[in-house]
C-alpha cells in the first residue's frame, strides 16, 4: 500500500474537478437570441435532428469566438418555447404573439408547426380562420378607399403604357367610367349615379307590384250581340279581362332604358369581360332587362293565345333586381356571404327538417286511425307532410289538427323536435354573420396609410489584422476611424466614448464584462 501525501491528494482531487468542469463547459452551448442568452447542453439540441439548432458549428457566421456564443436576431419570446420543445418534446404556443409570427419563427428554426400540442392547437389556428375571412372580404370588394393610378393601370391591364406615359384617351377614361357606374363610393359623381340607379330599381319594383292591384287595372270590355226569341237583336257588355294601366308601361320603358344603358356602359368599361359576364348579380341584371323586351314581343305576337297570361309569370324575374342593391350595401354582401359560408349548416338543417317531417307525418297518420275519429283530417301521409312542416317550423296554421289523444301526443313531440332542430344550427349561422360583420367594421377603421418600414442597413465587414484603415484595405494607412498612431487598424490605442482607452486582451475580465453587458442581458460577464 503506497502512501500518498495530503498535498498531492488535494492536487489530484482539484485536478479531477477541473477536468469535470472543463468537460461540462465543452458540452454546454450559449445561445443569444434577441439579446436574451440561453444556456443548454449540446445533447439537448441533438434530440430533434435536421433542425437549425441541431447543426450548430463554430464555423457558422453567427458564432462569436470571443463570447463563445451563437447570436440570432430573432424573437426571444418564441425561442423560449422552441428551446422548451427541445427539452421536453412538447411544443406550446405563446399567447402573447401572433400566429403568423409563430409560424415564421418555427420555419426559421426548422420545426414543424403541426407539432403544436392539442391544448394550444385551437388558439394557434385562430389566425388561419382570420386570414380566410379577410381573404373572403377582399373578394367582396368592401374597401371604399380610392385606388391609386398605378393600381388602376394594373387592374385594367395597361400598366406598361402607364409606365411609358403613352396612355390613350380611352385608357384614361375607361377606369373613370367604371368607377362611376360600379363603385358608388369612389366619388361624389359616382354616389349620384348610385342614387339614380337605386331610384330606378325601387320604381321598377314598385311599378311591378302596383300594376297587379285591381284598382290600378283597366277592364277590357267587349260588346256581344245576341238574337232574342222574337227575332230582334240585342247586345250586352262583357268584361273578359283586365289590363294594367298604360302609365305602368311608360314607367317600365323609362326604367328599362336606364338599366339597358347602365349594363352596356358597365360591360364596355369593365376590366374583365369574362368575370363581368359570370357575375351572379350581372346575370340577374341582364336576364331581368331582357325579360322586358321578350314580354313586349310576346304581347305583340302572342296575345291572341289562350294561355298568354302564363307568359307574364316570367316577368317575376324583374323582382330579382333587388339583388343589385348589394353593390350599394355592404350589409347585403355580408348576408349573402354568410349564407354561402353556412351552406353546410343550412344543408344539415334542411336534412333534419325533412327527416322529422316524414317521421311525424307517418306517426300522426296512424295515430289518428287507431281511435274512432269521424272528423279525421289526415286521410293520407302526403297530407300529413304539410301539417308536420308547419308544426316543426312553429307556424301552426290550424287548418289540420289531430283530434285523438295519441295524435295530440305525436303533435307535441313534433313541435318540440322542430324547436330543437331549428335551434341547433342557427347559432352557427349567427356567429358567421357576426364574424364577417366585425371584421368588416375593423377593416373600415384601419388607417389607410401606414408607416413605411426602412430596409435594414448592412453592418460594415470586420477588418483583418494588417489591413489599413481604408475601405477593403485601400487608402492611406492609419486613415480608418479606429486606426491608432501606428497607422494600423486595431494595433494602437482605440477611441471609445470620447475617451482614449487601451485595447485589452480578449481574455481579460474587463473586456469580457464589457462585451457581456453590451451583447447579453448583463447577467453573464465571463466567457464559458
Amino acid at each position: 500500500m503506497t502512501y500518498i501525501p495530503k498535498k498531492n491528494c488535494y492536487y489530484s482531487r482539484s485536478h479531477t474537478a477541473m477536468n469535470l468542469i472543463n468537460m461540462d463547459s465543452e458540452n454546454r452551448v450559449v445561445l443569444n437570441v434577441g439579446g436574451i442568452r440561453h444556456e443548454t447542453y449540446k445533447a439537448t439540441l441533438k434530440k430533434i435532428p435536421a433542425t437549425r439548432l441541431s447543426k450548430l458549428t463554430e464555423a457558422l457566421a453567427n458564432y462569436d469566438p470571443l463570447l463563445n456564443e451563437y447570436f440570432f436576431d430573432r424573437h426571444p419570446g418564441v425561442f423560449a418555447q422552441v428551446l422548451n420543445y427541445y427539452r421536453t418534446g412538447k411544443l406550446h404556443y405563446p399567447t402573447d404573439v401572433c400566429g403568423p409570427l409563430f409560424e415564421e419563427e418555427l420555419e426559421f428554426w426548422g420545426l414543424d408547426s403541426n407539432q403544436v400540442e392539442p391544448c394550444c392547437w385551437m388558439t394557434y389556428t385562430q389566425h388561419r380562420d382570420t386570414q380566410e375571412t379577410l381573404a373572403v372580404l377582399d373578394r367582396l370588394d368592401l374597401d371604399t378607399e380610392k385606388p391609386s393610378e398605378e393600381e388602376l393601370a394594373r387592374k385594367f391591364g395597361f400598366e406598361e403604357d402607364y409606365y411609358k406615359g403613352t396612355l390613350s384617351w380611352w385608357q384614361e377614361m375607361k377606369p373613370r367610367i367604371w368607377s362611376l357606374f360600379d363603385e358608388p363610393y369612389s366619388s361624389n359623381a359616382a354616389k349620384i349615379i348610385g342614387v339614380v340607379s337605386v331610384f330606378f330599381i325601387c320604381i321598377s319594383i314598385l311599378s311591378f307590384c302596383l300594376k297587379t292591384h285591381p284598382d290600378m287595372r283597366v277592364p277590357y270590355v267587349r260588346n256581344n250581340s245576341v238574337q232574342t226569341a222574337n227575332g230582334s237583336s240585342s247586345w250586352f257588355l262583357e268584361k273578359t279581362q283586365t289590363n294594367a294601366h298604360i302609365a305602368f308601361f311608360y314607367i317600365e320603358c323609362v326604367c328599362n332604358a336606364w338599366f339597358t344603358f347602365e349594363i352596356l356602359v358597365r360591360f364596355i368599361s369593365s376590366p374583365n369581360k369574362c368575370a363581368f359576364i359570370k357575375s351572379s348579380v350581372n346575370i340577374i341584371d341582364y336576364i331581368a332587362t331582357l325579360s322586358f323586351y321578350i314580354d313586349l314581343v310576346l304581347q305583340r305576337f302572342a296575345s291572341h293565345l289562350e294561355n298568354a297570361d302564363i307568359l307574364e309569370f316570367f316577368s317575376i324575374i324583374r323582382i330579382m333586381r333587388l339583388f343589385k342593391l348589394t353593390r350599394h350595401s355592404s350589409g347585403l354582401k355580408i348576408l349573402i356571404q354568410t349564407f354561402r359560408a353556412s351552406a353546410k349548416e343550412l344543408t344539415l338543417l334542411v336534412f333534419f327538417l325533412v327527416l322529422g317531417i316524414v317521421i311525424f307525418a307517418s306517426l300522426v297518420y296512424y295515430a289518428e286511425r287507431i281511435q274512432t275519429n269521424p272528423h279525421n283530417d289526415f286521410n293520407s301521409i302526403p297530407l300529413g307532410l304539410w301539417w308536420a312542416l308547419v308544426t316543426m317550423t312553429t307556424v301552426g296554421y290550424g287548418d289540420m289538427v289531430p283530434k285523438t289523444y295519441i295524435g295530440m301526443f305525436v303533435g307535441a313531440l313534433c313541435a318540440l323536435a322542430g324547436v330543437l332542430t331549428i335551434a341547433l344550427p342557427v347559432p352557427v349561422i349567427v356567429s358567421n354573420f357576426a364574424m364577417y360583420y366585425s371584421h368588416t367594421q375593423a377593416r373600415a377603421k384601419l388607417p389607410k396609410k401606414r408607416r413605411r418600414v426602412l430596409p435594414v442597413e448592412q453592418p460594415r465587414p470586420p477588418r483583418l489584422p494588417g489591413q489599413s484603415g481604408g475601405v477593403s484595405g485601400c487608402g492611406t494607412p492609419g486613415s480608418g476611424p479606429n486606426s491608432g498612431p501606428m497607422g494600423s487598424g486595431g494595433t494602437g490605442p482605440r477611441r471609445m466614448n470620447n475617451k482614449t482607452k487601451d485595447l485589452v486582451s480578449p481574455k481579460s475580465d474587463e473586456y469580457t464584462a464589457m462585451i457581456g453587458k453590451n451583447r447579453g442581458d448583463g447577467k453573464m460577464g465571463r466567457l464559458l
